[in-house]
Formats: C-alpha cells, structure tokens, sequence
C-alpha cells in the first residue's frame, strides 16, 4: 500500500493520502473525500473541510425551527427547512455565505431513516456542491419541547 503525503503540515496533522478526492472552492475551504471510504455527498456531507492558514472562523448556536414569532410547527420537515433558512439569516448577519460553512452538528430528536430524506434534500439546497463536513446526533430531547431539529455550524470568514 503506497501512501502519499499531500500536505506535509496542516495544523499540526499530517495528511496522508491514497485515492482522495479533493475539490478547493471559492472561499479557500478544500473538501476531501478519501476514495478509499464511502461517498459521502449523496447524503449532503463531505468527510473532512480543511480551513485556510489565517482563517477567522465563526460559530453560529444551535438554529431550531422557530420561525419570527417563537413558533415550532409540529412538523419535523417544517422545522428542519425554517432551522436552514435561521442557519442562512446567521450566516448572512456574519457576512459570509453557505459555501464559507466547514461544518455541520444536526441534532435531531427521535431519529429514524425516514428522517434522512428532509435532511439530505434541506442541506443539499443550501449547500449545492460545497457541502461541509457534518455529523448528526439522535437526541431524546432539545433545549425547548416540541423542537424537533437543530442545526449548530462553524463557518470560515473571509
């Protein structure tokens, strides 16, 4: 098994590679996806986001789907596409845009696979093909009942 490195230093870690995929995008973020590990896009999320040297970075809280007024509809899609469109509102309050997010923490209460469809397709039209990194935690319960979905992220200003 030859391995390559790539980079020879990035923040104190060394990457190693052997069939990775990497793709730089606009705002400096390189997304990699090993090719050696399963594809992680077609469920919106990419394995690893490397940052710029220098970079600011931004962490926006837990958005959960409360609309203007406090209010959660009991819909689990309803709040996972009004929680997208408060992490957009943040990102946008910091001057940056969705293709500057390196990751994603998803809570969501009661998880089960029928969930993962609303998920992919709310995060895959926000991000397109700059998707960050991401991982989703099955909780019993968030901060307020009946929130059924948060969105937490970190975000890389220019």
């Amino acid at each position: 098994m030859s391995l390559t490195i790539k980079h020879p230093l990035i923040g104190g870690l060394i990457i190693m590679t052997m069939g990775i995929s990497t793709a730089a995008t606009a705002t400096g973020l390189t997304i990699v996806n090993p090719g050696n590990l399963h594809d992680p896009s077609p469920n919106g999320y990419s394995t690893a986001v490397i940052t710029p040297p220098n970079a600011r970075v931004a962490y926006i809280s837990g958005q959960g789907g409360q609309d203007s007024t406090g209010a959660l509809s009991p819909d689990f899609a309803v709040q996972v596409e009004q929680a997208y469109a408060n992490l957009r509102t943040a990102i946008e309050a910091l001057g940056a845009r969705p293709d500057q997010v390196a990751k994603l923490t998803i809570f969501v209460v009661d998880h089960d696979m029928s969930k993962l469809e609303v998920l992919t397709r709310n995060v895959k039209a926000m991000f397109g093909k700059s998707l960050p990194a991401q991982t989703l935690v099955p909780v019993p319960k968030l901060a307020i009942d009946p929130m059924l979905f948060e969105v937490e992220a970190i975000v890389v200003l220019e």
